[in-house]
């Protein structure tokens, strides 16, 4: 298994840095970032970085482990622009980057920056016809397409990604659309959820990918929990109080907990630091998962 860190959208870059090379160097296997442009609160006067020009510098300063967003909301950029710019990352990072890409749901945004919203049906729409443009570029020496909602004519993408083909992660759990839509384009799938989510989710994913031939094995399929790893049991409560999915307890309960998303089919744990306090008190945590976690299961 792999195990990613998933540093808040709203550190100073230089405390980001600093997590992020920790994190690096200490063994873990991923960095991931969110796509938003403010908090999705009452109060919005909150720090939040842009995703994208975040990852860029991550991928010149951080090696080694792979880098991708935690998705990119396909409706903030035209999916064109959007793959010109992850051709570039991955240039940039040595082949290290995984382009995640979802429909976009945090509706104040959209309206705070005249970014139209449309219904479920519209963005979904959009993702699909996204996913096909940028495949396609990602492939191909010119790109002709004519969709509903995007065309292009002719549209050359040089230079390429390094990877071939760089993966493409699409991240949510909708049953119907943003499943069907993985099964046809994804490499790499992301929901929020506990091992029995997990486990209902990817059935039918992979009924999805047999309704169209595609083997279910081509899709790998990562996981985003909260990490409480502690004795205390009232710090635990409270943590699961928020509505997150948990991997609480102490080391051998969180042991316990990962093998039960090793068994659903879980490639990758991605553990966001929401929850874990100041920088030191982070480092402590991802220190003792990853030291006396995650060798379990490598």
């Amino acid at each position: 298994m792999r195990f990613g860190f998933w540093p808040g959208p709203a550190s100073l870059w230089t405390d980001l840095l600093d997590l992020a090379r920790h994190a690096e160097a200490t063994g873990w296997d991923g960095i991931w970032y969110a796509d938003h442009f403010m908090p999705n609160a009452e109060d919005t006067s909150g720090a939040t970085n842009e995703a994208w020009t975040t990852i860029a510098g991550l991928a010149a300063a951080v090696p080694r482990v792979r880098i991708g967003t935690l998705v990119t909301g396909n409706t903030y950029r035209h999916p064109a622009v959007l793959a010109k710019m992850a051709a570039g990352v991955d240039n940039i990072s040595g082949g290290r980057l995984v382009l995640g890409l979802g429909s976009g749901w945090q509706e104040n945004e959209h309206a705070a920056y005249g970014i139209p919203f449309s219904t479920v049906g519209g963005r979904l729409g959009r993702l699909e016809e996204a996913c096909q443009v940028i495949k396609s570029l990602f492939a191909n020496e010119k790109t002709t397409f004519d969709g509903k909602y995007y065309q292009l004519k002719d549209a050359p993408l040089a230079p390429k990604p390094l990877q071939s083909p760089l993966p493409l992660l699409i991240g949510g759990g909708g049953e119907q659309r943003t499943l069907r839509i993985t099964a046809r384009y994804a490499d790499e799938w992301n929901v929020w959820g506990t091992p029995e989510i997990l486990r209902q989710k990817m059935a039918i994913l992979d009924r999805h990918c047999a309704d169209i031939g595609r083997d279910p094995k081509a899709i790998q399929r990562s996981a985003v929990a909260m990490l409480v790893l502690t004795d205390d049991e009232a710090v635990i409560e409270r943590n699961r109080a928020s509505g997150r999915p948990v991997i609480a307890g102490n080391t051998e309960g969180v042991r316990a907990v990962i093998r039960e998303y090793r068994d659903a089919g879980v490639d990758e744990v991605i553990i966001p630091d929401f929850n874990m306090g100041g920088a030191e008190r982070k480092k402590a945590t991802m220190d003792a998962f990853i030291n006396e976690v995650a060798p379990a299961f490598r």
